[in-house]
């Protein structure tokens, strides 16, 4: 006899089923870690200016400080709850600063550093960090993408300061206290939870003067970053999921980009995509599409957005046929490319039924539907730059990645790569 229920509780409306409701075979115990990270994040179209000021004035210390009371940072400066308004270094390129305007509203800087350059090549990153000291900066304010963003890290690293990110692309470097710099022809990354901006303001406005061509490469960089995370060394049922929905949203949101780059609501979609998925890679960490990407654009100058676009569905090829379940959760989130592109289903052998596209079919489909870049030697990497290329590659390749990364497996991913020939999954069976 069932007990009476308890008061404040409606009855049953029926009897409990005498057998399991879950017919699904048992799960092994879950058995992971995830890290989250201390960050506030605020949308609103058409806020940015609004937002900015509004941070900067908050009493009770800068967003990202690591104290509230009394502190000096390292440009000899003490900031004091209640004390003058922050010294505020504004971060972007020239580009960035005409486009951009109106974020400031009322806002005067103490200093303007507009020599941003791709990958942050250390001399740029010294006189960024030369420039807070001269102007005794209290908070860095980068507006742009991941070049803006990256260097005001390395200044932060250097002089702890805080950091309020205002990007105007979907690089996700805002998002991330992953940090790189270039030095000799080398790019050196790491994490440092320093450089993590404390507060991040999105505002698809901004994003609207983002060129098409931009926009698409930014936006598949965005993608690579939710789909890197699935194969990632601490990769984790939390952040593969957040990476499933980034990867859904932008795979959605970027064909109406392209299609018509004033759309405010897929800008939205997409910067939101790109947070969620910069989110993921934060916490699962970065993969072996990375590693190739850091080498080819911090030893061969290769434009990153670009690099990344052209790149990612060769690794995903290289990766898929070791890891199914990533494999399984990837085409399902592609899927809204795949039907926007009219790629629902794979015609089989005759008299067999049709197959559903592969992750690899699915996002080769979305690359041609974004007429995205194909092939290295359009951005000037030479043929005889792979065999350097790979040896700089192997060594970083992440142990843990679900195939073994050989020199030939590499030599040839990165030919195909250069080439722009249809990415090849090695020794997988065709269809």
């Amino acid at each position: 006899m069932s007990p009476p229920p308890s008061p404040g509780w409606p009855a049953p409306r029926r009897p409990a089923p005498s057998h399991p409701v879950n017919t699904q075979p048992p799960q092994p115990p879950l058995d992971f870690e995830y890290r989250t990270q201390s960050q506030r994040v605020l949308f609103g179209t058409g806020r940015a200016a609004e937002l900015l000021a509004r941070v900067l004035a908050e009493p009770g210390g800068l967003p990202g400080s690591a104290s509230t009371s009394g502190s000096t940072n390292a440009s000899g400066r003490t900031s004091t709850p209640g004390s003058d308004a922050p010294r505020v270094m504004v971060i972007a390129s020239r580009r960035e600063l005409e486009r951009s305007t109106g974020v400031l509203g009322g806002i005067r800087p103490a200093a303007i550093f507009d020599d941003v350059v791709q990958h942050v090549p250390v001399e740029s990153a010294e006189r960024a960090r030369q420039a807070a000291r001269d102007a005794r900066i209290d908070v860095l304010v980068p507006i742009g993408g991941g070049s803006a963003i990256g260097l005001a890290k390395a200044v932060a690293r250097a002089e702890g300061l805080p950091i309020v990110a205002v990007p105007t692309t979907y690089s996700g470097s805002e998002a991330t206290a992953v940090w790189g710099q270039v030095e000799h022809g080398v790019k050196t990354t790491g994490f440092d939870p320093r450089v993590l901006p404390g507060t991040v303001i999105y505002d698809a406005e901004l994003s609207r003067a983002l060129p098409r061509d931009l926009s698409v490469s930014s936006g598949l960089n965005a993608l690579a970053h939710g789909i890197d995370a699935l194969w990632a060394p601490g990769k984790n049922p939390v952040s593969s999921t957040i990476a499933a929905e980034a990867i859904r949203m932008l795979a959605h949101a970027l064909p109406l980009i392209a299609d018509d780059p004033g759309d405010l609501a897929a800008r939205e979609e997409a910067l939101y995509g790109a947070y969620l998925s910069a989110s993921a890679f934060s916490s699962a960490g970065s993969g072996l599409h990375h590693k190739i990407c850091h080498v080819l654009g911090g030893t061969f100058g290769l434009p990153h957005s670009e690099t990344h676009a052209i790149v990612l569905p060769h690794v995903v090829a290289f990766n898929v046929p070791a890891a199914p379940e990533a494999e399984a959760l990837l085409a399902r989130a592609l899927g809204a490319a795949a039907a926007a592109a009219d790629l629902t289903e794979v015609p089989g052998p005759a008299g067999t039924p049709a197959e559903p596209p592969t992750a690899v079919e699915s996002l080769v489909a979305l690359s041609d539907r974004l007429h995205a870049p194909t092939a290295l030697r359009d951005f000037g990497f030479r043929e005889e730059d792979i065999t350097r290329a790979v040896a700089l590659i192997v060594p970083a390749a992440p142990p843990s990645n679900p195939r073994p990364v050989t020199p030939e497996a590499l030599t040839r991913l990165l030919h195909d790569a250069w080439s722009g020939d249809a990415p090849v999954s090695p020794g997988a069976l065709p269809r």
